[in-house]
């Protein structure tokens, strides 16, 4: 594992404050974390890739460091914000690794701009499917845990609109994905069950889907050592690219 610095830096994008983690050199990889998490998500995966790879881990619109405006964002939103973070670091042909929440955004953007990703990676992923009851119970426990005791909502809160799936599932699109895509998943997960994520991949071409044994959510956190050597593994299957000299 290399000693790479980890450095945290901030970036204007429009008139809001984006926080990021930022580490290595070479091809850029973006790193998304979860609903219930920030950019310290990556902090032990980051040094594994940093002597291949510059790695960027911001802090999500709304959460963490980054500015937070309002109590909650749409979809479309943090897609834009996380997109145009990209565009202003100059970073291209970007790998996007996200986990849940986070994920959904990576895939969104490989969605509608499948010429500036390389190479995508979802993990227990939001949209694929409905979220499980215990799923829904949990995160309304957790919230009104916080309300009852008085304590900040450390967290944004999902908002939908007209029209829009509640649970931002995009099936329909997955069809239509054009960038190489490993797919990871919890045989376990309490929000977002294997046997629907498995009925989802069939629909994502040339798709590897890879199973990790156990309960959670965060199977990137749980087995953080074969999650990175497998992550390094997949981004190294690339062809060399040529990145711009990186901010």
């Amino acid at each position: 594992m290399s000693n790479s610095v980890i450095e945290s830096l901030d970036l204007k994008i429009g008139e809001r404050k984006a926080h990021y983690l930022k580490a290595g050199s070479g091809c850029p990889v973006v790193l998304l974390h979860g609903g219930a998490s920030n950019s310290n998500d990556w902090a032990e995966t980051m040094p594994a890739l940093s002597q291949s790879y510059s790695l960027y881990a911001p802090d999500m619109l709304g959460y963490g460091l980054t500015d937070r405006d309002k109590p909650g964002y749409y979809l479309s939103e943090f897609v834009d914000f996380t997109f145009d973070f990209i565009q202003t670091l100059g970073l291209d042909s970007v790998a996007l690794v996200g986990h849940s929440i986070g994920g959904r955004v990576c895939l969104e953007i490989a969605l509608q701009h499948p010429e500036k990703v390389r190479r995508l990676v979802l993990i227990d992923t939001v949209g694929f499917a409905r979220l499980a009851r215990w799923g829904t119970f949990l995160g309304a426990a957790a919230w009104a845990i916080r309300v009852m005791l008085r304590r900040p909502q450390p967290y944004p809160r999902f908002l939908k609109k007209d029209g829009e799936d509640k649970d931002w599932r995009c099936l329909d699109k997955l069809t239509t994905l054009k960038v190489p895509t490993l797919v990871i998943w919890s045989s376990r997960d309490p929000y977002y069950p294997l046997k629907e994520a498995i009925q989802a991949k069939q629909l994502i071409p040339g798709v590897r889907f890879e199973i990790f044994a156990g309960y959670g959510h965060a199977p990137h956190a749980k087995n953080r050592d074969y999650f990175n050597n497998l992550l390094l593994s997949y981004l190294d299957h690339d062809q060399p690219c040529e990145p711009r000299k990186q901010p």
